[in-house]
């Protein structure tokens, strides 16, 4: 299958591995399509989207669009590539009909969900916080509709305690990978038969805005367990202690209880209680400060049982 010509559109880290794949089993890919460079960090110096770092790495031509839909120029060098194939990974814009068509075998894309569920932009938080033992890779023929295409194959992944939103996204996207470069022969082979999504299922996730990291005390430990880990590295769960902003970055659930963020025990770790149950806050990060542990929270900050998070 090496001499496929495949044009690879994916811009953040879990594409990376997809793009790395192809190259590895030998496809042709004359071009890889990815977001402008955007500025980042405290001088907001423009930076190179991961898979642009990583095409010219590898030699690949780079081409980023403002838009995709309207584009003629992008068109134009498509039709002159005459591309067999359109892999899509976490590109981040809805893509034209004449696009989607262009190619001889259609275009397909590297979801990180179990389609249905979790159609959308940010699938492994919401599996997190909504508590799911288990969440995957659909590999579909994408379509216009979001997420709505016919699903070619899947693979399955358990979501672990200790998994966050960014162990659990590194998991997913070297299984994307794996299984995109073993799906491509079977399709265009006419081997595998596209299978349609059965819309009754179909579930939808927002994007992650910051305001939804704040936690509410009233829920109970496994929600803000949950919450936590969902919303690790960005942009992290948090609450405040005494006026000043915390952000918790690993806790556990525990027994106990108490008013809602009241912290009920000091000795032997920071335990707070929540509308049911009780939390260890086992890693935080206090605003403008570094990241500590429960236990130098308790003794650097002087924190008594009777204190309280949140408001």
């Amino acid at each position: 299958m090496g001499s496929l010509k495949v044009v690879f559109m994916g811009t953040p880290d879990f594409a990376v591995p997809s793009l790395k794949a192809l190259k590895r089993e030998g496809y042709e890919v004359p071009l890889v399509i990815t977001q402008p460079d955007k500025p980042a960090g405290r001088g907001k110096r423009l930076r190179p989207p991961p898979v642009k770092v990583l095409a010219q790495e590898l030699g690949l031509r780079v081409y980023q669009p403002e838009k995709v839909k309207e584009n003629w120029e992008l068109k134009g060098i498509l039709e002159g590539i005459k591309p067999d194939l359109i892999v899509v990974a976490a590109y981040g814009k809805i893509l034209p009909e004449w696009l989607l068509d262009l190619p001889k075998y259609g275009t397909i894309n590297v979801h990180a969900s179990l389609l249905p569920k979790y159609r959308g932009a940010s699938p492994i938080q919401w599996a997190i916080l909504n508590g799911e033992k288990e969440t995957g890779i659909t590999i579909m023929k994408v379509i216009p509709e979001l997420d709505a295409g016919p699903i070619l194959s899947q693979k399955k992944v358990k979501i672990e305690e200790e998994d966050n939103a960014k162990t659990l996204h590194d998991k997913l996207a070297n299984l994307g990978a794996e299984l995109l470069v073993e799906t491509i022969p079977r399709f265009v082979l006419g081997e595998i038969e596209p299978v349609p999504q059965d819309e009754g299922r179909a579930t939808y996730c927002p994007q992650i805005k910051k305001e939804m990291g704040r936690v509410n005390w009233q829920e109970g430990s496994r929600e803000i367990f949950n919450k936590v880990r969902a919303f690790y590295p960005w942009p992290c769960a948090f609450t405040s202690f005494k006026g000043k902003g915390i952000k918790l970055l690993k806790v556990r659930p525990v027994e106990g209880e108490g008013e809602p963020g009241e912290v009920i025990e000091v000795k032997g770790g920071l335990k707070v209680a929540t509308g049911e149950g009780a939390l260890l806050i086992e890693r935080l990060k206090p605003e403008g400060k570094k990241e500590i542990s429960g236990e130098e929270f308790v003794r650097g900050y002087r924190v008594r049982v009777g204190d309280s998070f949140g408001n």
